[in-house]
């Protein structure tokens, strides 16, 4: 395959170069090869211990051979963070869209936790691949069914998928700090508590004091309870308030 060495400064993207060349010899890896030992790097040792050099050595190559398929770091993170994407079981649509996200949302949740590197990676307007364009037509499927346009539609992906990597995010650096999550919403309820007996937040005080009296085992989990509250509120159609209103337009 051709190299591109200055596939960045084009404003190239990978998904945009077929992966071989017409010309030259056949290819000795693949894409899909190369990204799974990527991602096998990652898993075990971090993004930051990822280098050209070492995925180069799992693959058997020597590193400026790898340049013959990726340009540069970053694509090899694209290739790994959609073959990622790859790992979405995607079922047909259903027609209820919010129980179709929170399906999805749970497995998000999971691959974060398999592949907790992906946190890491910054966001820069990448172009998606295969998978995650995959990943897109799935989920816009499930929306088909409601009122929401086009461009609602695509948010909504966007907002989602930020819902479930904070809720990851959240999760993996209480497991890394060791911090129990139980023992820490304790401590935590416990601190408001005393806070709020000060009297000087009446708005804290009257929020604590209006807990329904529901059995811890028999409570929905938290990511449930919260991406079910931001799901029926991405899915209901919103317009904004005529201009000079002083009041929020009813949706």
């Amino acid at each position: 395959m051709m190299a591109y060495p200055n596939a960045r400064s084009r404003g190239s993207s990978i998904w945009t170069r077929p992966e071989r060349s017409a010309r030259g010899p056949v290819p000795e890896h693949s894409r899909a090869e190369i990204a799974a030992a990527g991602v096998t790097l990652a898993d075990a040792h971090g993004l930051a211990a990822l280098t050209m050099r070492s995925v180069a050595a799992a693959i058997g190559t020597a590193p400026a051979s790898l340049y013959r398929y990726v340009a540069t770091r970053d694509e090899l993170i694209e290739l790994m963070a959609d073959q990622v994407y790859g790992q979405y079981s995607l079922r047909p649509a259903s027609a209820n869209p919010a129980a179709d996200l929170l399906w999805l949302g749970h497995q998000g949740l999971a691959l974060y936790h398999r592949h907790p590197w992906l946190l890491e990676i910054p966001a820069r307007g990448n172009v998606p691949g295969p998978n995650a364009l995959a990943f897109m037509e799935h989920v816009l499927a499930a929306l088909a069914g409601t009122d929401l346009t086009g461009p609602a539609k695509l948010e909504t992906i966007g907002l989602f998928s930020g819902a479930v990597r904070l809720f990851a995010q959240t999760e993996i650096s209480q497991q890394r700090a060791q911090q129990d999550t139980a023992q820490w919403q304790g401590s935590l309820a416990a601190h408001l508590l005393q806070v709020a007996a000060a009297g000087q937040h009446p708005q804290l005080a009257a929020a604590l004091a209006d807990q329904p009296a529901v059995d811890p085992a028999e409570q929905e989990p938290l990511f449930d309870r919260a991406m079910t509250r931001i799901l029926t509120g991405l899915l209901h159609p919103w317009r904004s308030p005529p201009r000079g209103s002083s009041e929020p337009e009813s949706c």
